[in-house]
């Protein structure tokens, strides 16, 4: 019951947002009484929280498992890329600038454990990429994975990059290509080029 509740709240607070969002609209979608939800998750905040991380984790086996596929670097990012902007649902209701805005607390929690995730996964992509002749050997490995981090997290913030005007996939794209320029010798241009392409 407890999982059925969590996957139905992260489902709907990725979908239509963490503050629209009540107890009411999660237990009319299960079909319960709020009574039940109540009983697994004694606050709003605690099923913002429990849901949040459970979509974290996901996001987080999901990267483990195309870094581990064993593509070049530039391609793992880019598949990196898509594959957790299918699991935000698109990031339709902009999950992560509501979180920080009406849950900053645990947006500040997510945000740790991403950072442990990411940086670990991007350090080695470097790694890696100098390595195969991807990127350039004199890059400053600890320096860009921060970069990288801190750009791809500012990309969700509504007031830099409004909805309206941006849109969230090609805000991604042109920073990750962004990314790749900036580090890549010719022949991690000439990858960025054919990725690109398609």
């Amino acid at each position: 019951m407890k999982d059925r509740i969590l996957h139905k709240a992260a489902d709907m607070f990725l979908n239509l947002g963490f503050k629209s969002v009540t107890m009411d609209d999660i237990a009319n979608e299960l079909g319960m009484s709020k009574k039940t939800i109540y009983a697994h998750f004694s606050t709003k905040l605690k099923l913002v929280q429990a849901a949040t991380f459970h979509v974290l984790d996901k996001i987080n086996e999901t990267i483990d498992k195309v870094c581990s596929a064993n593509h070049n670097p530039i391609e793992e990012i880019f598949t990196i890329k898509s594959m957790v902007h299918d699991q935000l649902k698109n990031e339709k209701s902009s999950p992560a600038y509501q979180l920080q805005k009406y849950y900053p607390k645990v947006f500040q929690q997510v945000k740790e454990k991403q950072f442990e995730c990411v940086s670990v996964c991007i350090a080695d992509n470097l790694k890696r990429g100098i390595r195969d002749g991807y990127y350039r050997n004199d890059i400053d490995i600890d320096l860009i994975t921060r970069f990288y981090f801190s750009g791809n997290m500012s990309l969700t913030n509504n007031e830099i990059f409004p909805l309206k005007v941006y849109d969230i996939s090609m805000l991604k794209d042109a920073f990750l290509e962004y990314h790749v320029r900036a580090i890549s010798t010719e022949k991690g241009l000439k990858m960025l080029s054919n990725i690109l392409k398609k």
